[in-house]
């Protein structure tokens, strides 16, 4: 008898077995998860945002990164050492603030926040310039601020 055998998943035209399968489904809720967080207003009793809240204060002379996400997103975790690294080496250039919206709803409804992560560029008035939605590497950050005259 001609009988089909199971091709293990590694193998070339194997199909995915259950751990993959679940996988991605635990991914998924994880995704869902993070947009419906991002997505929930402050309850009825909170006081109202201010229309021009701005974030955690930074010296008022320098022009602003904010990026806007939480510490149990992955694209958000890769972020950081990036931030940290500009917050180091731009000093005194341009300010780096993260907030969590997952601590803080208030500030993903203040700036409009669909998607984490979302950097969002401010000039030192508080005005923005820039935004982008999802992972953005180090060096497209420092072009975008040499973009926008920041050096």
């Amino acid at each position: 008898m001609d009988h089909e055998r199971e091709t293990p998943v590694d193998a070339p035209g194997g199909r995915p077995g259950i751990a993959v399968k679940i996988a991605i489904v635990v991914a998924l809720a994880l995704a869902v998860a993070i947009v419906v967080t991002v997505k929930r207003t402050p309850p009825p009793d909170a006081p109202a945002p201010a229309p021009d809240a701005t974030p955690a204060p930074s010296p008022a002379s320098l022009p602003r990164l904010v990026e806007l996400g939480s510490d149990k997103c992955v694209p958000c975790r890769m972020m950081a050492p990036i931030l940290d690294e500009l917050r180091r080496d731009h000093a005194g250039v341009f300010a780096v603030d993260f907030i969590d919206v997952a601590k803080d709803p208030g500030a993903a409804s203040n700036f409009g926040i669909r998607v984490i992560p979302t950097q969002v560029f401010l000039d030192p008035a508080g005005k923005e310039l820039f935004r982008h939605e999802g992972f953005l590497p180090k060096e497209e950050i420092l072009s975008k601020w040499r973009e926008l005259g920041v050096k």
